[in-house]
């Protein structure tokens, strides 16, 4: 069976540019970002990226500094021991390491390592060597969607779901940084329709206030979260689709606001406090007796009225039928009270207690 509710509520903090292939760099920021998570009290991951740079790049291009992709790469790699002590340094901070591996070589260390959950990138998620050799780990699978096509992701669904593998799928764009006006936000309530068995996410790279585009996304449905982030040290310029610490911090804050305000699942119907029922209580109309009724008379229309306040034991708008008979005498211009008429409400326990306990 799926463990589809993995991904719900986790966020995915990612070290953007391989934390310039600096260990202490990453350790700081692994330290910076996991008192915020703590302070926060929220479920996050930190992501590193895996390359097995030997084979990744092939042997005639490795002096093509020209090819930004190439240079960044070489400049920014980390040796096995050097990646392991900054899971161990994530571990011991209370966070769950992840990471995004890049090649088959990095999912054999992603296993070596027992990383918990694997990121597929966007421009993976029609690399079916990779994707195959991810999936034989039987590790929960995060994936965004930046530049697929429908198939592409048909496909993905289909393949894990086959073989029972948790599978989130993140709304992404893969510009960076990401105007708001491209963010194109309602793409999260395509991929919860067509994917429902799956938690659909939200990886941002916009520069600007990212609070709001989290608060539309969690009231759209999405349960899962990414950006990238670095810290100012060392003289390095952050890039402006990452977050800093007190960015962070502002976004978990933003994400406790905006569930508390969305409340219930959207599949059920939520429950409403008692000051909500009392409050509205206040506002119902009570029965009133037009004329002075006699036990034993079945009560029409002309027989009662409906006035404001509604008493403690008063029949209300909402139970009185007609065709109901009396069971004793009602002066003109009194309530009739739940024992005093022969209803279907006096003969369910619970909603007599619930009749005697409201009005005033």
């Amino acid at each position: 069976m799926i463990n589809r509710d993995y991904f719900d509520d986790l966020f995915v903090l990612e070290m953007a540019n391989n934390h310039w292939g600096s260990v202490a760099r990453g350790l700081k920021i692994i330290d910076s970002f996991s008192k915020v998570v703590r302070f926060n009290n929220v479920r996050a991951a930190i992501k590193l990226q895996f390359r097995d740079v030997e084979t990744f790049i092939h042997k005639d291009f490795k002096s093509r500094t020209d090819i930004r992709y190439i240079k960044k790469t070489l400049d920014t790699r980390l040796s096995k021991r050097d990646l392991t002590t900054l899971v161990d340094a994530i571990r011991d901070a209370g966070c769950i390491p992840s990471a995004t591996p890049f090649d088959e070589a990095s999912v054999d260390l992603c296993e070596e390592l027992n990383l918990p959950v694997i990121k597929l990138a966007s421009s993976d998620l029609n690399d079916w060597f990779l994707i195959e050799r991810i999936a034989k780990t039987k590790k929960p699978v995060l994936a965004s969607s930046g530049g697929s096509s429908v198939k592409d992701l048909d496909d993905l669904v289909t393949f894990f779901s086959n073989r029972n593998i948790p599978l989130g799928l993140n709304h992404c764009v893969s510009l960076y940084p990401t105007q708001q006006a491209d963010l194109e936000l309602n793409q999260i309530d395509f991929l919860r329709n067509r994917y429902p068995q799956n938690t659909i996410g939200l990886s941002t790279h916009e520069y600007e206030d990212w609070a709001a585009s989290l608060t539309i996304a969690y009231a759209k449905g999405a349960r899962t979260f990414e950006r990238h982030i670095d810290i100012e040290a060392d003289g390095r310029e952050v890039s402006p689709y990452c977050s800093l610490p007190h960015q962070i911090d502002m976004w978990f804050k933003t994400f406790r606001k905006v569930k508390k305000m969305c409340g219930y699942p959207g599949v059920a119907k939520r429950r409403c406090p008692a000051d909500e029922v009392k409050y509205l209580d206040a506002l119902v109309r009570g029965v009133y007796a037009t004329r002075d009724l006699r036990a034993g008379e079945t009560l029409s229309d002309a027989d009662v009225y409906l006035a404001v306040p509604l008493q403690r034991g008063q029949l209300s708008c909402r139970e009185l039928m007609r065709g109901e008979r009396l069971l004793v005498d009602v002066p003109r211009d009194q309530p009739l009270m739940i024992d005093q008429v022969d209803t279907p409400y006096a003969h369910n326990e619970e909603l007599k207690q619930m009749i005697l306990e409201r009005g005033i």
